[in-house]
């Protein structure tokens, strides 16, 4: 498998790809090495973690080189990514042990109730290439603290960050019957879905999501989606700054050159201070450095796929010829890669693809509305339901709009933003199950129920 370098078009590295056998035999000693793993004390498994965050921090350099390099994200970001999941670290070492211990529900009389969370077993993480690190840990350390034991398909875009994770995992004490890396395309990921697991979490589109949901129904295993958004960001007319609000619903839109589940990916603007915010952002966002990812001032590198290239291509075509202006970009940049400037959109509507499909690149469209009620309507229109965000002076009016809102994540005044003491879940199209927060360290447990009469 030749992994490719997204802003030159180069070969990094190539890759041996798993097969029928591989697959078979490394699955087999996770099945060996999972009961082993879960009798270690659960103090043991927190330090292993804490030190394969370490072990993380300690080769930061390397470790954003390379994943800048085969997914082309803009070295600065990949370095925030790397640091930034290190919370993850942190809520495990802080919280894990409270919410994995067993509970003594009832004490007294004649019959003690007690719960135990035991883990799975050998769960499939098969993840995603946008944050291999968030959304990774996401999966595989809460998993792995609970006692089960990890195959993780890193996605074919980030498998060199992927089998990064299994030397320092290793490294760090995890067992190697514990976790293993599988590496490969589609065919890879369904002899996971055939294979006798106990679990599978997966990272990625709304598409492949149910079709895996579908495959591995029969086996009556958790299954847990995270998947895409449209998530709406409206502004109200009485934000304190509306420059403030533009930068910041910018940067929420074009992080990471848009590629992110929860980026803003339609905007809805109260008409009193439309242009006033248009202007604003659209200066902001024609400001954004675009080049090399490994220049530290890149803000804007290539996409990481060209098919999705091609996707924004033909979403900002569809725009325009329905009527709507192109307040910047709209087209590629450079002779090589992956590049697209970044898109602004005005004068949308609902009947453009821009504003209904998951667009998980540059472009955004900034539609105008007349009241709360109209732009609520609007962001109701969708079949996902991840985030959501309203900018605004006043809580109370924004929360009226929020709490109406079929979405997994709200947020005031702010967006784009993950946090491991919150729950991390979707509705409808986005998604099933949790991770994050107390609830996303139960999430890879079997709670068992004891009746203890003496």
């Amino acid at each position: 498998m030749d992994i490719i370098n997204p802003a030159t078009g180069q070969l990094v590295e190539s890759l041996p790809v798993d097969n029928a056998e591989s697959v078979n035999e490394k699955i087999k000693r996770l099945q060996s090495g999972q009961s082993k793993w879960a009798k270690v004390p659960l103090e043991e498994r927190i330090s292993i973690i804490s030190r394969f965050g370490n072990l993380v921090r300690e080769n930061l350099e390397e470790l954003s080189l390379l994943l800048s390099r085969e997914t082309g994200k803009p070295l600065q970001q990949a370095k925030n990514e790397i640091t930034g999941a290190h919370n993850r670290i942190v809520h495990i070492e802080t919280a894990a042990a409270k919410w994995l211990s067993q509970e003594m529900v009832t004490a007294d009389g004649p019959t003690r109730e007690l719960i135990v969370y035991e883990p799975l077993g050998v769960i499939a993480n098969i993840s995603a290439w946008n944050f291999p690190y968030n959304v990774g840990y996401n999966v595989f350390l809460y998993a792995l603290v609970a006692g089960n034991a990890v195959a993780y398909k890193p996605s074919e875009y980030a498998s060199l960050t992927g089998l990064k994770f299994r030397e320092l995992l290793w490294k760090a004490g995890v067992p190697e019957n514990a976790f293993e890396c599988f590496i490969g395309g589609p065919a890879v990921g369904e002899m996971l879905l055939e294979a006798d697991l106990d679990g599978y979490f997966f990272t990625g589109s709304y598409r492949t999501g149910k079709y895996i949901a579908k495959k591995v129904a029969e086996k009556l295993v958790p299954v847990q989606l995270e998947l895409g958004g449209k998530d709406p960001l409206y502004v109200m007319d009485d934000v304190l700054d509306v420059k403030q609000a533009a930068l910041n619903a910018a940067e929420g839109a074009f992080y990471n050159n848009g590629q992110s589940c929860c980026a803003v990916e339609r905007i809805y603007v109260h008409e009193r201070i439309f242009d006033e915010f248009v202007a604003a952002f659209v200066t902001e966002v024609e400001a954004y450095p675009i080049g090399d990812p490994l220049d530290p001032k890149t803000f804007i590198g290539p996409l990481t796929r060209k098919d999705q290239l091609d996707i924004i291509l033909d979403q900002i075509q569809d725009a325009i010829r329905q009527g709507a202006r192109l307040e910047t970009g709209g087209r590629r940049w450079g002779e090589k890669g992956f590049y697209l400037r970044p898109t602004v959109l005005t004068g949308v509507n609902h009947k453009m693809a821009v504003m209904k499909e998951e667009s998980f690149g540059p472009v955004i469209g900034i539609q105008s509305v007349a009241n709360d009620e109209e732009a609520l309507t609007l962001m109701k229109d969708t079949d996902y339901g991840l985030t959501a965000a309203v900018f605004s002076a006043n809580e109370k009016r924004a929360k009226n709009i929020l709490e109406q809102l079929p979405t997994g994540t709200a947020y005031w005044n702010c967006c784009d933003r993950v946090s491991p003491n919150l729950p991390w879940t979707g509705r409808k199209n986005s998604g099933l199950g949790v991770t994050l927060s107390h609830l996303g360290i139960r999430a890879f447990t079997h709670p068992k129920a004891y009746h203890l009469r003496d």
